[in-house]
């Protein structure tokens, strides 16, 4: 959560207000812990051993991304964020639900990869273009967006091959809410 007044030095030597920076940092890790819950679900729920482990680690590198995060926050005064979205926590909960009167299968899975991962690229991208960021956090988030990226791409692909090279029509926009805390 945020202090309101959070001040640290900016690149002239004068004061700068934080609050905005550690707003915009405890949203992303809100929504990459989500992330992190939903690859650890999927890597449950796929029959695919491949894709299991696959999970598991970017859920480890998710995790690291998030304690990068919350480390800038630390430097800026802050106090980050240690739990998901109520979203992220509603959605997963349908999902298990729904698995459980309809079964999952590897594609299913992959799908809901694919919808979450494009979700939090957007919240991403959404941050990357916010002109009021300072340069070292933006910094920071430009370099740690890579992860966010690669998966992105990543399940994109595999999503359009399973399901027989069509396009998902998964965007960022596409379903923003429900795909939170989905498996990305």
């Amino acid at each position: 959560m945020l202090e309101p007044e959070n001040r640290s030095m900016d690149d002239t030597g004068g004061t700068l207000d934080t609050s905005h920076d550690i707003s915009v940092l405890n949203s992303l890790i809100e929504t990459t812990i989500d992330s992190v819950d939903g690859y650890r679900r999927s890597a449950q729920e796929a029959t695919n051993s491949r894709f299991s482990a696959e999970f598991l680690e970017r859920a480890t590198e998710r995790e690291q991304v998030v304690s990068q995060l919350r480390d800038r926050v630390r430097q800026l005064g802050g106090s980050p964020e240690d739990d998901g979205t109520v979203l992220g926590a509603a959605h997963r909960a349908f999902l298990s639900l729904r698995d459980r009167v309809t079964g999952s299968d590897d594609g299913a899975v992959i799908a809901e990869v694919d919808h979450g991962e494009s979700y939090l690229n957007g919240k991403w991208e959404t941050a990357l273009a916010d002109e009021r960021l300072s340069t070292q956090t933006r910094s920071l988030v430009q370099q740690l967006y890579t992860s966010v990226r690669e998966g992105r791409e990543r399940f994109r692909r595999l999503h359009e091959d399973m399901s027989g090279g069509m396009p998902t029509g998964s965007d960022a926009s596409s379903g923003a809410g429900g795909a939170a805390g989905t498996v990305s």
